[in-house]
């Protein structure tokens, strides 16, 4: 469609109350309908997205791990919720809509399948491996050719924001750019941490949220400064993550449960209570 005519095609929003027919083209108008009438879509950016599209993209795997059909349908669709609100909004602002999308998707898969659609052959798995990062490399030269050079941490892999800043480290490594040892790092992270306490020290939640996109600066060399102790330590900080985000949500079960055993909700305790249960699950851990 407009990939040919260079015409962009905003879905027209569905009337009335729609029933699901499973069609891709209701899907749309749906989607449409939704950005004219609901104040929290409305208010969305292509930028505002990108943490839903993120964790959406994780919940499905867990769904798929969970083996569970309605779990993996209903994030399937939360995942195509992504692709759909995003090509809405573009399709808004002029650029490219849906139909653009499916092309170039389909181009890109006939393009990267020459043993499927062409003469030629390729043995087994790791021929098509092969074959498919020269398609790739070809296409990276096409990009260069219309003024999209790749720098060297480019080839960084696209996951979370800790599993990207460690790759990234890890390829300006083998770039020379690191230090020798992990004092280095530990000495950066130090540095950072300071930098985030002179944001905050001494001010009023009124001067930090007017510095707000400076604080959150701060942070983010916090944490990417604290992603290369990790790394200098051959650790992988997105597992380091995990472990500690499956330990607080098993102490603060512990917490709950322990409530519940004396008739009450974590809503009628306090912060004092809660304290106390936690120290006693860090004892639980231990004896366990």
């Amino acid at each position: 469609m407009s990939i040919l005519d260079n015409k962009v095609t905003v879905p027209k929003p569905v009337q009335g109350t729609p029933e699901a027919s499973g069609e891709f083209d209701d899907l749309l108008a749906l989607m449409a309908r939704l950005r004219a009438d609901c104040p929290w879509d409305r208010k969305q950016t292509n930028h505002s997205l990108i943490p839903y599209a993120i964790e959406e993209a994780y919940e499905l795997g867990e769904a798929v791990q969970s083996d569970d059909d309605e779990d993996i349908k209903g994030e399937l669709g939360d995942v195509l919720l992504q692709v759909i609100f995003h090509c809405q909004m573009y399709a808004e602002q002029g650029r490219f809509d849906m139909s653009d999308v499916i092309t170039t998707l389909q181009e890109k898969l006939v393009r990267r399948h020459p043993h499927v659609f062409e003469a030629e052959t390729l043995k087994d798995d790791a021929a098509v491996k092969i074959r498919w990062d020269e398609i790739k490399l070809e296409e990276q030269q096409t990009r260069e050719a219309r003024g999209k050079p790749k720098r060297r941490l480019d080839n960084a892999k696209a996951g979370s924001a800790l599993m990207q800043a460690q790759d990234v480290q890890n390829q300006a490594s083998t770039l020379g750019f690191d230090w020798d040892g992990v004092a280095g790092a530990v000495e950066k992270l130090d540095e950072e941490i300071a930098e985030l306490k002179h944001e905050l020290t001494d001010k009023s939640i009124v001067e930090i949220k007017a510095n707000i996109r400076e604080v959150e600066k701060e942070l983010g060399d916090c944490m990417f400064a604290l992603v290369n102790v990790a790394r200098k330590l051959n650790l992988d900080a997105e597992v380091a993550t995990l472990t500690c985000v499956h330990k607080f949500k098993s102490r603060f079960g512990y917490i709950e449960e322990q409530l519940a055993l004396s008739g009450k909700r974590l809503e009628d305790s306090d912060i004092t209570e809660m304290d106390a249960l936690w120290e006693a699950a860090k004892q639980h851990e231990r004896s366990s």
